[in-house]
């Protein structure tokens, strides 16, 4: 892209504002670096990472990209052989931080669905533990070592402890002796040895070293004989210090080196997490939407604001163009808001190529172009002699030198500066070649001329900026398809200048040119007027939607409650069958039991108590089968006539029907003081006939369970724990229909099911023996079984 364009449209100006939002020196370095993108796939993958960014500061505010370091030139220096530094160290371990806590962040398994740009990302970087643990466990700070760092430093740093401490011990007992010599009773350090400062005239006084001497030359520090050699064992002892020091860090330094790709692979791609987020941040900070793109050169701006003012002052506007028409004139008053107009297009869409979300409205559509030209502002050069319009002429003969069809051009004040009539028919030769090279074109002027042209020529449409003459006032509203008025007689009027002398300036105009500026008033005024209609039927239309959404959401709550409460009474109703009949199986083993006592009366009495039990119970069942079978008897209602018994599935409700058959296939039903209609589709006809007596049908149902029993069961396919509550069930009811013997099918197979059988069989009360069966019986797939009696 040009930078003289980038330049113009003011693009360095978004950039330094997105670096601020940027962490980490490298992110920020990045954000400085965004340039915009003419590949469409790259345009839109970039966008694509924008939007995600965006969804997750929206949804988490940040990614953990606290503490982030910017490690390029450690990594350049540890590769390059030096020893790093505490404080580079540290930076290290720092990065490797935030490598882990992003990983920690991201293993939430929905994440990775939502945002799978981030995501993966993420799940790429290395976390190196043992680095970041050995780092922090040595370094205490930028210039400082932990003791514990190593054994052998601690040792060296215990014993210099103990030597000063021993040291400062001696020289106070000396401070004491020689106290009437000294400039001050104290102890001090000139060049890492202790020293004491002794007065200049008594320096014969106190023997030792001279290290050091006041600015006044009235003070000695003399480091006394007696702690020379203290002194030299904590020197020695220092630089024993310094050695250990240094091969820690040595040795850190080499466990980094081991892993000094991975290390940069995070630093590229943290660096790269907290660009995104920096785009994020600054998209949402414009209260931007990311646009949809293409590279036809088409371009559909909704409610677009110029990111450079005030938000809360610019005047949002719609920028068509490429769709019906390639080129747009905007003519206006000065002050009116074109210049504007231009940038606000030009940068947008810079914005947009660079992966930046735009300040918006979502649906917005704009174009990747190879290049964009820009010749905006007043340019002249005292130091090249280059008029305004010398210098304007200079810069459209460069873009025609290198315009093509898949450029954008924008131009103000196109054939300004010179003879109006040579101006006018200038910048129509010039408009007309950059259409002809296929550029897509927004150009603002004052020329009546080009207004007429714009008309006239295919591809080419009018726009205006909207003036208001009442308030003197520019609304810098976009008005497309509309050319300006100048407005110069009304605003001389309005401010006050003679009327004769505004009547004379019109005679002065020709009658064609008076009668089109008030054909453009007259559009203006129709437009402004067509335009409050159509927001106050866009505001109605989303009135209307809202309304209609909230109805469509009760009206399906209320079809999915009306459901769900007829689901859950339909499954208590089959739950109290199925209860009913556990409760029936385990009367009647009561009953196999006692009739095995019938002998004795107290058995029959007990059996009788039983059999009252079951009766009890079987009459429960059959009024909850009542709740399930409420449909039993009923017909779909093909043939309806008034007053025919009615069931509607909807509701589960009964009721009689009032109407016939209307146009859309729906009848008048009344339950009880309701009326409604339903479809026929959802109505059953209750037949005449009572139902019959559940009890007798049921009663009848047990019997032929109990005693109607087959002289075999099959139980393949089953597993053991079903094939034995299958099989006990069974020989309950082949004992009560009084079977001598029954064959059990159980197959071959593993032989598990086999053995699982006949283990039952041989504990089980009701069995006196039991035998695999003959070959006819159907061999080791069989197990026959020899019933009491």
């Amino acid at each position: 892209m040009d930078d003289r364009t980038l330049k113009v449209l003011e693009y360095d100006k978004i950039i330094n504002m997105l670096s601020k939002y940027a962490v980490s020196n490298k992110g920020k370095k990045m954000c400085v670096e965004l340039r915009p993108s003419n590949n469409i796939h790259e345009v839109s993958d970039n966008l694509n990472e924008t939007r995600e960014a965006m969804d997750v500061v929206l949804k988490w505010g940040n990614l953990p990209l606290e503490g982030i370091r910017d490690v390029t030139d450690t990594i350049r220096r540890c590769r390059m052989g030096f020893v790093l530094s505490p404080k580079e160290l540290l930076n290290v371990s720092d990065l490797l931080r935030c490598a882990r806590n992003l990983k920690t962040f991201m293993k939430d398994g929905s994440k990775k669905e939502n945002f799978p740009i981030i995501h993966d990302i993420i799940e790429s970087l290395f976390v190196i533990k043992s680095i970041e643990d050995s780092i922090n466990n040595a370094i205490a700070g930028e210039d400082e070592i932990h003791d514990r760092a190593s054994q052998k430093l601690f040792s060296i740093r215990k014993a210099i402890r103990e030597k000063n401490s021993k040291i400062r011990e001696k020289l106070q007992s000396i401070i004491q002796t020689y106290s009437k010599y000294l400039q001050d009773p104290i102890v001090t350090i000139r060049g890492d040895r202790y020293v004491i400062p002794v007065k200049a005239e008594y320096k014969g006084n106190v023997p030792g070293l001279v290290h050091d001497q006041s600015s006044s030359g009235s003070t000695l520090f003399i480091e006394p004989m007696v702690v020379v050699e203290m002194n030299n064992e904590i020197k020695e002892l220092m630089l024993k210090e310094k050695a250990e020091i240094e091969r820690i860090l040595s040795e850190l330094t080499e466990m980094v080196m081991k892993y000094i790709d991975d290390i940069e692979y995070d630093n590229e791609n943290i660096a790269y997490l907290d660009f995104l987020m920096a785009k994020a941040k600054f998209g949402l900070d414009l209260n931007g939407s990311i646009p949809e793109v293409n590279d036809s050169g088409l371009m559909n701006i909704k409610s677009a604001r110029h990111p450079l003012i005030d938000k809360e002052k610019v005047v949002p506007i719609d920028i068509r163009l490429g769709d019906t028409f390639k080129a747009v004139i905007i003519t206006g008053p000065n002050t009116g808001g074109k210049t504007v107009t231009l940038k606000t297009a030009g940068l947008l869409t810079l914005m947009g190529m660079a992966g930046l979300a735009i300040p918006a409205k979502d649906g917005s559509q704009i174009s990747v172009f190879k290049k964009i030209f820009a010749d905006i502002g007043d340019e002249q050069s005292i130091e090249q002699s280059l008029s305004t319009f010398s210098s304007h002429l200079k810069n459209i003969v460069d873009i025609l030198k290198n315009v093509d069809n898949k450029s954008l051009v924008l131009v103000d004040e196109l054939g300004a500066g010179t003879d109006p009539t040579e101006g006018a028919a200038l910048a129509m030769a010039i408009l007309e070649k950059f259409y002809e090279e296929g550029a897509r074109i927004i150009a603002t002027t004052h020329y009546s001329e080009i207004k007429v042209f714009a008309m006239e020529k295919e591809g080419f449409e009018n726009a205006s900026v909207e003036f208001d003459v009442e308030t003197l006032r520019p609304t810098y509203r976009l008005l497309i398809g509309i050319p300006g008025k100048s407005n110069a007689f009304e605003i001389s009027k309005r401010l006050g200048l003679d009327v004769d002398v505004i009547d004379r300036a019109k005679s002065f105009v020709s009658k064609d040119s008076a009668k089109f500026e008030d054909v453009i008033q007259s559009l203006q005024s129709k437009t402004l007027l067509v335009q409050r209609e159509l927001d106050d039927v866009q505001r109605l239309k989303r009135e209307v939607e809202m309304l209609k959404k909230e109805l469509s959401e009760k009206k399906y709550k209320i079809d999915s409650q009306r459901e769900n409460l007829i689901r859950k009474a339909q499954e208590e109703a089959k739950q109290i069958i199925r209860q009913a009949k556990i409760e029936t199986d385990s009367m009647i083993k009561e009953i196999n039991n006692i009739r095995m006592k019938a002998q004795e009366s107290a058995s029959i009495k007990e059996a009788e108590d039983i059999r009252k039990k079951l009766k009890q119970r079987l009459d429960e069942m059959d009024k909850s089968e009542e709740i399930v079978d409420e449909r039993e008897g009923m017909v779909p209602a093909d043939n309806i006539k008034v007053g025919d018994e009615v069931f509607v599935t909807t509701l589960s409700q009964k009721g009689e029907v009032i109407s016939l058959v209307d146009s859309k296939g729906e009848v008048t039903v009344q339950i009880g003081a309701m009326k409604i209609n339903v479809p026929l589709n959802k109505l059953l006809k209750v037949l005449n006939k009572k139902k019959e007596s559940k009890k007798a049908g049921t009663t009848k149902l047990i019997s032929q369970k109990v005693y109607n029993v087959a002289t075999s069961i099959d139980l393949r396919g089953q597993t053991l724990d079903e094939a034995l509550y299958n099989l006990d069930k069974y020989l309950d009811d082949a004992f009560l229909a009084g079977l001598e013997s029954v064959r059990i099918i159980h197959g071959k197979g593993t032989g598990v099911l086999r053995e699982g059988i006949q283990s039952s069989l041989k504990k089980h009360h009701y069995v006196k023996s039991i035998r695999i069966g003959d070959i006819n019986e159907g061999g080791s797939g069989v197990t026959i079984v020899e019933l009491k009696r």
